[in-house]
């Protein structure tokens, strides 16, 4: 069984920052992604940013691109999604989800979900 444990999120200031993290485990071998999606009130779920294990090849959505990051620690089996720069339009539950194999950026393709945590972000 797929196990998350989320942390990070809360309340930020515009152009502030936040650091979500995701301990996934639970996964038979190394070979597993994880990806960052996010789901503002009244809109659908969308990719954030996602990354291989194996590779650690990852993809970032245009709209935080230059602004975000993800990384990953082998030895913690975390997954970190640093946020600056932050605006309200970032405001949104986020999501950790995992799924076997290499990073894919639609939301269909992992059958693994976090919790969620809710990040707000002031004007």
């Amino acid at each position: 069984e797929v196990q998350f444990v989320e942390s990070g999120g809360g309340l930020a200031q515009a152009g502030g920052s936040l650091r979500l993290s995701c301990v996934v485990s639970g996964f038979s071998s190394d070979d597993y992604a994880i990806g960052w999606f996010r789901q503002a009130p009244a809109k659908e779920r969308e990719g954030v940013g996602c990354i291989s294990r194996s590779d650690g090849n990852t993809w970032l959505a245009d709209s935080v691109k230059g602004r975000f990051s993800i990384s990953n620690d082998a030895a913690k089996n975390t997954v970190t999604l640093q946020m600056n720069s932050l605006k309200p339009e970032d405001t949104a539950v986020y999501y950790c989800a995992a799924r076997q194999g290499v990073a894919i950026r639609h939301a269909g393709f992992y059958d693994n979900w976090g919790k969620g945590t809710l990040v707000t972000v002031s004007s």
